[in-house]
């Protein structure tokens, strides 16, 4: 087996903004791996918020690639050993799904012991921006993509909701507030959250003020998403949030999601599908995760000038079953 990655920028239309930065461009780990003729491919954006750069996660990889050559990791469990949760064990986790399927000419869906992989309706992501700008864009997009995400964290945030709902009065609205708020402000803004339909709140309070959860007093349903990343941290969320964000980049690739998706339904947790930055070949593994989940959030390739080629397409909201040129 023979291992090679690489970084790749790919520029965005326009700047994405959410409370923590500002994104000019999605910059990507690619891993391909090869044998027998045949190559699977992973990629990742990794988590800034957990140290991981492009330029780690090449380091990371590429120190597996003489032991792959040597044929001392053969396969996913290895791989989970060896790296810790994050951006490049996905990437290598999901280029072996894909080499899997490509050797066997089983398609991952059937090898995870999934159904037959069914369209996907996705939320699309509004940057932060002014209420006008947001409500604006809200306008445009609705005809053909009636989920929106908002990112919030700031003193405008109930400003920008009212001025979405106005512009799109019957999309669903779900809100990021990216750690940008307080418990005060939080339960200040529950009822008018509610009376705009928005139906889930993705982490309002800084990672590490998990508890303080315990007195929220509304009734829109939240989501951990910083303060949560793989199977150690689900017992620690269980009765402050209702949902959980599985994002391959955090736990770490496509098998753990698997695992993540049952052990968080069986605390009774419900389910959000999120990406990070990225191409359609980030966002195809996340497909078979999504098939469990309530919220899917993989619409990353959207915002980008180029995407993949064999990409999604994203003429609509839908997302297809991915062509087994492009993954799985």
């Amino acid at each position: 087996m023979r291992l090679t990655a690489r970084v790749e920028a790919h520029a965005l239309t326009e700047p994405f903004v959410i409370a923590r930065h500002v994104y000019t461009e999605a910059n990507v780990l690619h891993v391909e791996i090869a044998a027998r003729g045949a190559i699977g491919r992973g990629e990742a954006a990794g988590v800034d918020y957990l140290g991981d750069t492009p330029q780690t996660m090449l380091l990371q990889v590429q120190a597996l690639a003489v032991e792959f050559e040597a044929g001392m990791l053969l396969d996913r469990a290895c791989i989970a050993a060896r790296l810790p949760r994050g951006g490049a064990r996905n990437a290598v986790d999901c280029a072996l799904w894909d080499l899997e399927a490509k050797l066997t000419g089983v398609p991952v869906a059937v090898r995870a012991g999934l159904a037959p992989l069914r369209p996907i309706e996705t939320f699309v992501t509004l940057g932060m921006d002014t209420p006008a700008a947001m409500a604006a864009k809200a306008a445009r997009w609705a005809p053909d993509f009636p989920c929106l995400k908002v990112k919030l964290g700031d003193a405008l945030d109930l400003e920008r909701l009212e001025a979405i709902r106005a512009a799109a009065p019957r999309a669903r609205l779900i809100a990021d507030a990216n750690q940008g708020w307080t418990l005060d402000q939080l339960n200040v803004y529950a009822p008018r959250l509610s009376a705009l339909g928005v139906e889930l709140v993705e982490q309002p309070l800084p990672v590490g003020q998990d508890d303080a959860l315990l007195d929220y007093r509304g009734e829109v349903p939240l989501c951990a998403d910083e303060s949560f990343d793989d199977r150690a941290d689900l017992d620690r969320i269980v009765g402050r949030y209702a949902f959980c964000n599985i994002k391959l980049d955090k736990c770490g690739g496509l098998t753990e999601a698997l695992a993540l998706t049952e052990a968080a339904r069986a605390r009774g947790l419900r389910l959000m599908i999120g990406c990070m930055e990225g191409t359609s070949l980030g966002i195809a593994p996340g497909l078979l995760v999504a098939q469990d989940c309530e919220i899917v959030d993989l619409d990353c390739p959207i915002q980008l000038v180029t995407d993949i080629e064999h990409g999604f397409g994203y003429r609509d909201a839908i997302l297809r079953p991915p062509a087994a040129a492009l993954w799985g």
